[in-house]
C-alpha cells in the first residue's frame, strides 16, 4: 500500500530540519512496511480520500494557507515531527481547520506511534471504499428470536449507500433443489474429509444456491433465515456460509442484518476472515468468556472437522480451532450510531456438546458491556488486534 503526503516547511529553515524530517519518515516506513510518497503538487492529492500534510517545521502555517482551498473538502491529517516546532505549527493549522468547520487531526509521536495511526486510517479508508454502495442480500425474514436485531435500511443507505436486496426463502429453495454447485478447492477439501458423503453433498447444494443468488444480485454479502432450511431441505446452511466467507463474500446467519453489516465492516477494514458467533458463557471468577457458532470461514481455523448442527443434530457444521493469541470482538447497531470493539485473547478451543460446534474461550479486559448494555446477540471476531482500524472507520462515516 502507498500513502501520499504533501510536505510544507518554513522558508527560513535549513537542511538540518530536512535531515530530521527524513529520519522521522524512515522510522515510520520501517514500522509501517508501506511506501510513503511525497507529492510535488498539492493537486496530486485530489483523488486521495485522506489528505496527509507533513509539517516539517515551525512557521509552516502560511504555506498551509496557500493549499487550504485545495485540501479542505476532505479530512486533513497533519504529520508532525518531534523537532523544530513542528507540533506548534501543526496545532495552529488544526485550529484553523476546526474554526472553519473542517475535519482534521494531528499525528504526532515517534515513528511507531505515527505508523500505527497511519495504518489504522488507511485500513479504515479501504474498508469504507468497499462498503460504500455495497449490496447485501436478505434471504427470508430474521429468525423469530431476533426481536432486537431489525435492519435500519434508511440509515444504512444514508451513511454508506448500502442497498438491502430482499429475497424470498422460496427463491433460495428453488436454487437448492437444482442439486448442483460449481466445484472449488473448498468443496473438494470438504468432500475429502471423510464425513457422511450424502450430507456433505446436500449441504453443498445449499452452497450452490447461495452462490447463484450472490452472482444474480451482485451481492457483497448475504444473510439467511437458515433454520427454515431444516424443514424444507433437511439440512443447514452452515457449510455454504463457511465457503462464502472463505471466498470473501460475507455470509451471516438467521437473517440478522446488523450482524451481517458488522461482519462486512470488520472484514473490509482488516482484510481478515470474520467469525460470527454467539456469546455463550461468562465465567466472572476466572475472567473468561466463551463464543460459539456452527459455522466460520473455512480459511480462518488452523484445523477443522465436520459434524452436525448443534440445535437440530442434522446437516453439516464446522468445528474449527482458532489460533490462540490476540483477537478483536466487534458489533455495530442497526443504524451505525453505536458500536462496541475490544481487544481480547483467545485462550483455548473447546468441544462442548451443549454449545455450537466452533467454540473459543477468550479473555477480555471488561465484561460489563455484555451484561449491562449489549448490542444484540451475535458478535464478530477476527484474529489480531484490529481495534484502531475499526475506531477510525466510525470516525470517517
Amino acid at each position: 500500500m502507498k500513502i501520499k503526503y504533501y510536505p510544507i516547511i518554513s522558508l527560513i529553515n535549513g537542511r538540518k530540519r530536512d535531515t530530521l524530517a527524513d529520519q522521522f519518515l524512515d522510522e515510520i516506513r520501517a514500522e509501517l512496511g508501506w511506501e510513503l510518497e511525497a507529492v510535488d503538487q498539492i493537486e496530486d492529492l485530489k483523488d486521495e480520500e485522506l489528505r496527509f500534510i507533513f509539517v516539517m517545521s515551525g512557521g509552516s502555517e502560511s504555506g498551509f494557507l496557500k493549499i487550504y482551498d485545495q485540501i479542505s473538502d476532505k479530512p486533513c491529517y497533519i504529520l508532525s515531527t518531534l523537532h523544530g516546532n513542528s507540533l506548534a505549527a501543526s496545532m495552529e493549522i488544526l485550529s484553523y481547520l476546526k474554526q472553519n468547520g473542517k475535519k482534521g487531526e494531528i499525528l504526532h509521536g515517534d515513528g511507531k506511534t505515527v505508523a500505527r495511526k497511519l495504518k489504522a486510517l488507511a485500513q479504515a479508508n479501504e474498508g469504507l471504499k468497499k462498503m460504500r454502495g455495497a449490496r447485501f442480500g436478505v434471504i427470508g425474514n430474521p429468525s423469530d428470536w431476533l426481536i432486537a436485531s431489525m435492519a435500519n435500511e434508511t440509515a444504512l443507505k444514508d451513511k454508506l449507500g448500502i442497498t438491502l436486496v430482499h429475497i424470498p426463502m422460496e427463491e433460495l429453495e428453488e436454487e437448492v433443489f437444482k442439486n448442483t454447485y460449481e466445484p472449488t478447492h473448498w468443496t473438494e477439501e470438504l468432500l475429502s474429509k471423510g464425513y457422511d458423503g450424502k450430507e456433505v453433498e446436500k449441504a453443498l447444494y445449499i452452497y450452490g444456491g447461495f452462490r447463484r443468488l450472490v452472482d444474480k444480485y451482485h451481492l457483497h454479502g448475504v444473510t439467511v433465515r437458515c433454520f427454515d432450511l431444516l424443514t424444507s431441505v433437511f439440512s443447514t446452511g452452515c457449510l455454504g456460509l463457511a465457503i462464502l466467507n472463505a471466498d470473501g463474500i460475507y455470509g451471516g446467519c438467521e437473517g440478522d442484518v446488523p450482524s451481517l453489516i458488522s461482519m462486512a465492516i470488520l472484514g473490509d477494514v482488516t482484510g481478515k476472515p470474520v467469525f460470527l458467533c454467539n456469546p455463550s458463557r461468562i465465567n466472572t471468577d476466572k475472567g473468561e468468556m466463551v463464543f460459539a457458532h456452527c459455522t466460520l470461514p473455512l480459511n480462518m481455523p488452523y484445523e477443522y472437522s465436520l459434524t452436525t448442527h448443534m440445535e437440530s443434530g442434522i446437516g453439516v457444521a464446522i468445528a474449527g480451532s482458532l489460533k490462540e493469541g490476540d483477537m478483536t470482538i466487534f458489533k455495530a447497531n442497526n443504524d451505525l450510531s453505536r458500536y462496541f470493539v475490544m481487544k481480547g485473547e483467545i485462550l483455548d478451543n473447546l468441544r462442548e456438546p451443549s454449545l455450537c460446534r466452533s467454540q473459543i474461550k477468550v479473555k477480555l479486559e471488561d465484561y460489563s458491556y455484555f451484561t449491562s448494555d449489549p448490542i444484540n446477540n451475535h458478535h464478530l471476531v477476527c484474529l489480531g488486534d484490529e481495534v484502531d482500524g475499526v475506531k477510525e472507520f466510525f470516525n470517517l462515516i
